[in-house]
């Protein structure tokens, strides 16, 4: 998918910034057939709103945009798609705006045409002279492929597909790709990815990524990969199952983060592990309340098979916390909890350790990615109890499910290690400039920008 950023042409058009404070001192200045033009049509430069002037041969001149107080890429995040598909360039050498253009430009231009052909192209943006193009170039591809993951159906994105997107990526930064598959996940210790994963006929498996050196401070990333849900035999409703090739968008979000991480060349030792699953019934499917035995040797009780995403990351989780990282970081579509309490734009992080959520959340409010921080309430821990193993997977109540989530995550996360655990829709419901319907990053600039201002001078 092209990010429809080019390099210098002969021709283009000019995408003038008019700040929204300072219009009427600017409209002053201008000629008064564009002052009569701009009065007529309403135009206020309101943050993402745009108008075209045309010059005395009748074609485009220039292309004016709002941009508000502050200064974000949504501003020109429609422009791709709302411009005739022609070459512009942004009249401005200021580089916070130059950033904002570039990256505000290549995330509007995004489109799932996989199986259907795009109506039309996307104008393009000649990249800004005083944009950074190495960090945009990195954050763009990173939101891109998570969108495109997220997008893609089950059919083409099971846990083979899922495994094969991974280890392209692995390739493309020259890491260390390795995959544990199918039986193969009991023979070195993952029983819980293998009950869940092990009725559906694309076998589970555990996606492992490694790059960097050795010596450097170790980030590890996880990421919920159930690439379908059906639920098990506690069967969602149609209408509950719709959307559910999105349920692997934890994923999504590990490999997005990971591809701006290598892209960066940050001094750390990444590894990104991935518990790929399809959660279908069969007549081998797990069953409610089967007991579950998990790497760390804690055993869990299921006391409903569509609460999967957190048993196949308690795995994952383990392994993690097996070499000590410097911090951990998952991502799951894990609750609907979690959207009722936040509503789908806001996602929620849980933090043991306050320092990283300061971290995280500050570079949430760096790049306009938003997150807000739920509480791991211990005294909710009665709530995932179990009578017969040491935990439950659901409480049976309809009260505090993300935080229960959160705490049952955490008995597998070494007590020492800086964790955090973002839950996330990870998909826009509707349109808005830069963000088109479907598959949706969110909170991994956020977690990138941290760890880059953790773990760099």
């Amino acid at each position: 998918m092209s990010l429809a950023l080019i390099d210098p042409v002969d021709a283009s058009l000019p995408v003038v910034p008019v700040m929204t404070d300072g219009y009427d001192a600017w409209l002053l200045t201008q000629p008064a057939p564009v002052q009569r033009w701009l009065q007529d049509i309403g135009y206020k430069a309101k943050d993402g709103q745009s108008a075209i002037l045309s010059g005395a041969d009748g074609g485009i001149a220039q292309v004016l945009i709002g941009v508000g107080k502050t200064i974000t890429p949504w501003a020109f995040g429609s422009l791709p798609y709302e411009l005739p598909a022609r070459s512009y360039h942004l009249a401005s050498d200021n580089p916070e705006l130059c950033d904002a253009a570039a990256l505000g430009w290549a995330l509007g231009a995004y489109r799932f045409d996989r199986y259907k052909k795009a109506d039309r192209q996307p104008a393009e943006l000649v990249w800004p002279e005083a944009a950074n193009r190495k960090a945009v170039e990195g954050t763009a591809e990173a939101v891109h492929l998570i969108r495109t993951l997220i997008n893609t159906p089950a059919e083409d994105m099971g846990p083979p597909e899922l495994a094969a997107a991974a280890e392209a990526l692995a390739e493309r930064f020259g890491a260390a790709f390795r995959c544990v598959v199918g039986e193969d996940l009991l023979k070195e210790n993952f029983p819980a990815i293998h009950m869940v994963g092990r009725a559906a006929a694309k076998e589970p498996c555990l996606i492992d990524l490694t790059w960097g050196d050795e010596s450097a401070p170790k980030v590890t990333l996880v990421g919920k990969g159930v690439c379908f849900d059906t639920g098990g035999l506690n069967i969602k409703t149609g209408g509950g199952m719709t959307m559910m090739k999105k349920d692997m968008g934890g994923s999504a979000h590990v490999l997005g983060i990971a591809h701006m991480i290598m892209a960066a060349g940050l001094p750390v030792r990444l590894r990104v592990l991935i518990p790929a699953v399809e959660n279908n019934i069969s007549g081998n499917a797990y069953r409610p309340m089967d007991v579950v035995p998990t790497r760390k040797g804690l055993t869990v009780e299921v006391g409903n098979t569509d609460a999967e995403g957190r048993v196949v990351l308690a795995d994952a989780l383990a392994l993690a916390s097996e070499e000590s990282p410097a911090m951990i970081m998952d991502f799951a579509t894990l609750t609907g909890a979690a959207r009722v309490a936040l509503g789908t734009e806001l996602p929620g992080l849980f933090c043991n350790d306050d320092g990283l959520a300061a971290d995280v959340l500050a570079g949430a409010d760096r790049t306009g990615d938003p997150l807000w921080r739920m509480p791991l309430w211990k005294p909710y821990g009665r709530m995932i109890e179990s009578k017969v193993a040491d935990i439950t997977n659901s409480t049976g109540s309809p009260y505090g499910g993300s935080i229960t989530a959160a705490l049952f995550l955490e008995h597998f996360v070494a007590e020492d290690i800086p964790w955090g655990h973002i839950d996330v829709m990870a998909w826009n419901l509707s349109a808005k400039p830069g963000r088109p319907e479907g598959g949706e990053a969110q909170g991994a600039r956020a977690v990138f920008n941290a760890i880059s201002k953790r773990f760099t001078a």
